[in-house]
């Protein structure tokens, strides 16, 4: 039940949660805002090992544990690490009226363009966990072919590729906590961006949301050109695109995933030959506890990087 997961999971991150150092560096965006990027730094950069992206999540970042677990995990192996940061993540305003959405695929592939050159000659492969998941697989399926020229493969974790189904989730019953917790920050934000920009949206209906589709209608959607919380959804959702991906994709989606109902999760018959889809029975939403209580978080990196290692292999 998702109460347990989230008791099962907070035990795991005090119990197995690995130091990892970052050293950030500010990218200027092409509108002239700027996003953060939180680069590994166990090893000096070079063009000599692949290099993994990963985009979080809602309101993630790089102390995120599913981040920090996979940033470690590349540390150990070698491998060349960044996460990054969507705008308004990495722990200041961003400067201009708009923020982050989970359809934000420009945003995806002037990032990924730019990372592809600190690539060099090596590979460079994509990460991205629930809100970033769906961006990201938006993204290569509108790319198609020509996303191989910029990544060797990618991988989306927990994606909401639904989001109607998603969001409906996250306004019921118990999810009505995780919900809670997000719109806590996207509140805070919302309201030091009102400072600056006072007709950014009406401050009773942010002040009264109190779920996702409710802030999506006030902020979201308006801030980044949808009609409403339907329109952004629905243009939004990648799971119409998975069929038009061509660069090798691992997706992988528990079925006990309080967010995305498993009759909502794609099928066989919904993706292309390029993807692998992958359903475990446990997981929850970006957990994948696994061993004894408490756990360890060691699943998920393991699977990432042996699935990119065997893209390596079948090419």
């Amino acid at each position: 039940m998702p109460g347990g997961h989230l008791q099962t999971l907070h035990a795991a991150l005090v119990a197995s949660r690995p130091r990892v150092t970052y050293r950030r560096e500010r990218w200027d965006t092409p509108d002239g805002d700027f996003i953060d990027l939180d680069w590994l730094d166990s090893h000096s950069r070079d063009d000599k090992r692949p290099l993994v992206a990963l985009f979080h999540g809602l309101e993630g970042s790089s102390r995120s544990h599913y981040a920090v677990a996979l940033m470690a995990a590349l540390g150990a192996t070698g491998w060349r690490g960044v996460v990054v940061h969507f705008r308004g993540c990495s722990g200041e305003t961003n400067r201009l009226r708009r923020a982050y959405h989970s359809g934000d695929s420009a945003e995806i592939d002037w990032i990924l363009r730019r990372l592809r050159g600190h690539a060099g000659a090596q590979a460079l492969y994509a990460v991205g966990v629930s809100l970033g998941g769906n961006a990201l697989l938006k993204w290569l399926g509108e790319q198609r072919v020509a996303a191989r020229d910029v990544i060797a493969a990618a991988a989306a974790i927990s994606a909401p590729v639904d989001l109607a189904a998603a969001g409906e989730a996250l306004g019921r019953g118990f999810n009505l906590v995780y919900t809670h917790h997000f719109l806590v920050t996207l509140r805070k934000k919302t309201l030091a961006k009102l400072a600056r920009f006072p007709d950014l949206c009406d401050r009773g209906l942010l002040l009264r949301a109190r779920t996702m589709r409710e802030f999506d209608n006030v902020v979201t959607a308006p801030l980044h050109g949808f009609r409403d919380t339907d329109d952004y959804w629905a243009r939004s959702s990648a799971k119409p695109l998975l069929g038009a991906i061509a660069a090798p994709t691992l997706v992988i989606n528990a079925l006990n995933d309080p967010f995305m109902p498993a009759s909502a999760l794609p099928r066989d018959s919904e993706v292309s030959r390029a993807v692998r889809l992958e359903l475990p029975a446990s997981g929850g939403h970006a957990g994948f506890v696994s061993g004894a209580f408490p756990g360890r978080l060691d699943w998920l990196p393991s699977r990432l990087l042996d699935f990119f290692r065997g893209t390596v292999t079948a090419a």
